[in-house]
């Protein structure tokens, strides 16, 4: 093992406890290596006879927390024992995330319980580490932990729901801050790092507060916000607040720089007719516009095949996976030569990609053909792809038995099959192998 052990990689314990049962050594980096090797000896009468050498060794209580779930019940008992002893409030913070990970395999339910029971002594300050540590699972038992026993300020909670990365942990600390607040009227501590938060299911909960914290005309302002569930909030409050978010909307895309996401918005909330203000965004000179303009066409269910086709070709990758998207229930409609062109060398990546999309929902010979010509494609991804889709595909009700163009394509994927699935492959497709 060349990884460090310390109380902060709890990962590096347990691969010592399974490294130290197949091959008994002296690992480097930790007092009284003998006695390691002894609570990690395959042996459970040697397992249990170390753990009363342990007890003078606070470095070696991670190995007593991997015993807490040993297999054989004296040795699990005697660490139990010695655990509850030794645990502290600062050694229960240092145990923590190791104790968490043991917690999700068998037996490992007494030391979790047991460091619940011990950290719902500790003041913030002595929490602060575990409320950021890299673990998710770590993050999350302690901010359910701290939100129960009331240590984290109504700001405070904001401020991690905010700055989280996890999604239950945003939801946990946006839910308990707004349920503070509500009692007490103090929205305004909340409301900013909420409303200004990265992550969309905190700023959603932000706006939705804005309602009850009698703001709502500040929800327009989260209209044309990025998120869908945040716009959809938005909508929520501003038409409770007397207001007509689809007016608005409908303005702001008549407007020379139309907000991007007022783009869609107007899509998520109108009506077949207002396809006519978005056909003229899908020419923007802001890719953002015009994928979010197409996005609306297809939300609105206004698709014309011959008006999107040149977006197809888009400089811009976003646009061009909207326009595909948009056409892809209308793929048998797109003119399969055209597409076959655009998987060329010469065209980018994201229009080669598009093509290859479209042409494959076309299923039929047309899947086959486009598939075998991108397994020469300079992305690998693109030719991994193209390969699955040869190897999955099967002739289809409709056509021809004996196509010679199924065998040619075949012939040149061969490598990709063995001898007997090419063979019934070619014999599905009515010719002989």
């Amino acid at each position: 093992m060349d990884e460090e052990i310390g109380f902060g990689n709890p990962l590096a314990w347990v691969r010592l406890d399974e490294a130290l049962r197949r091959e008994p050594y002296a690992p480097a980096g930790l007092v009284e290596p003998q006695v390691a090797v002894a609570l990690c000896h395959r042996d459970g009468r040697i397992r249990e006879a170390a753990l009363q050498q342990a007890v003078g060794h606070p470095a070696l209580l991670p190995l007593v927390v991997v015993r807490c779930a040993d297999w054989v019940g004296q040795v699990r008992e005697r660490a139990r024992e010695l655990l509850r002893e030794a645990l502290d409030t600062d050694t229960a913070v240092a145990l923590a995330p190791l104790v968490l990970l043991f917690g999700r395999r068998g037996r490992g339910a007494f030391a979790i319980e047991l460091v619940d029971g011990v950290l719902r002594s500790a003041s913030h300050e002595q929490l602060a580490p575990l409320l950021v540590h890299p673990d998710r699972a770590v993050r999350r038992f302690v901010h359910r932990l701290a939100v129960e026993e009331g240590l984290l300020s109504p700001a405070q909670l904001a401020r991690a729901a905010a700055r989280d990365a996890d999604t239950v942990v945003q939801n946990l600390c946006a839910e308990a801050a707004l349920a503070a607040v509500a009692k007490t009227g103090g929205y305004d501590e909340v409301l900013e790092p909420l409303l200004g938060a990265g992550n969309p299911r905190a700023r959603a909960s932000g706006v939705t507060a804005l309602r009850a914290a009698g703001r709502a005309e500040r929800a327009e302002g989260f209209l044309g916000d990025r998120s869908g569930v945040v716009r959809a909030c938005a909508r929520y409050v501003v038409r409770q607040g007397g207001g007509d978010p689809l007016a608005l909307y409908r303005a702001w895309c008549l407007a020379a720089e139309p907000v991007p996401g007022a783009v869609i918005g107007l899509a998520e909330c109108g009506e077949r007719g207002d396809a006519a203000l978005l056909w003229p965004l899908v020419s923007h000179s802001s890719a953002s516009v015009r994928a979010r303009a197409l996005g609306g066409l297809r939300v609105l269910d206004v698709v014309d095949v011959r008006r999107m086709l040149p977006l197809l070709d888009d400089p811009a990758p976003g646009v061009v996976r909207e326009a595909t998207l948009a056409l892809l229930p209308s793929a048998g409609l797109v003119p399969d030569g055209w597409l076959m062109e655009r998987l060329a060398g010469g065209w980018p990546r994201h229009v080669r990609v598009g093509a290859f999309r479209l042409l494959d929902a076309r299923g039929g010979i047309v899947r086959l053909r486009a598939a075998v010509t991108v397994l020469d494609d300079p992305d690998e991804r693109l030719r991994a792809w193209g390969a699955q889709v040869v190897q999955r595909w099967h002739p289809e009700e409709g056509m021809t038995p004996g196509d010679a163009e199924v065998g040619e394509l075949l012939g040149q994927a061969r490598h990709l099959f063995s001898e007997y699935v090419l063979t019934r492959r070619l014999w599905e497709a009515g010719l002989s192998g």
